[in-house]
Order: C-alpha cells, then sequence, then structure tokens
C-alpha cells in the first residue's frame, strides 16, 4: 500500500518535530531555542530540546500555514516518513493519536 497523505493538518498540530543532527546543523529550520544561538554540540541541544522546531502560540508547527505545510518539499524527515495511514510499527501510537483527534474533531478518516 502506497502511504497517502489526506492534508488534514492534524499532525502538524500534535506533534513537536525533533530535527535530526543533520537538519539542525544545517540552520535551516527555525527552533526552539534558536534566539539563544545555535548550540554546537548536538547531543547537549537534544537534551534541552534546542532542535525541536519552532511553534505556533497554538502549538502548531511554525511552518503550518493556511492548513498547509509551507517547507513541504523540503520538510524534515520526520515528516517524510509519517503518515496517517502508516502501518509501520514505530509510527502506530501517532497514528492512533492522529485518528482519535480527527474523529474529536469529525473529520473523516480514511
Amino acid at each position: 500500500m502506497t502511504e497517502k497523505c489526506y492534508q488534514s493538518g492534524v499532525c502538524c498540530k500534535l506533534f513537536l518535530i525533533n530535527l535530526s543532527k543533520e537538519e539542525y546543523n544545517s540552520k535551516i529550520f527555525k527552533t526552539q531555542f534558536q534566539e539563544f544561538d545555535h548550540i554546537e554540540d548536538f547531543k547537549e541541544a537534544e537534551n534541552i530540546g534546542a532542535n525541536i522546531l519552532k511553534q505556533n502560540k497554538d502549538g502548531s508547527c511554525i511552518y503550518f500555514k493556511d492548513n498547509l505545510c509551507s517547507i513541504h518539499k523540503t520538510r524534515p524527515q520526520i515528516c517524510r516518513g509519517f503518515f496517517c495511514t502508516s502501518k509501520d510499527k514505530k509510527y502506530q501510537g501517532m497514528v492512533n493519536e492522529v485518528n482519535h483527534h480527527k474523529k474529536l474533531l469529525n473529520i473523516k478518516i480514511r
């Protein structure tokens, strides 16, 4: 089965996005603590959450605009790998959480 994104935006509102070492060090993504400067030691950055994508005041991803991902073509790898239709065991908790919120919001689950 091919994974498909139904563009509900629920995942962009629910989850904190942890950047990989390469993504964090590229400095192309806005992060939670970017105003405090870049931390060179990635393990330290991970430990304090400096590698987490910045969020809007409502908790959604800073790149989530007009109900779409504004960086879809260059989004982080974790975003590329996750689909609310995923059968991969590593994503099942996230899939369940998305489906639960879709039900609460009365969004059709496909």
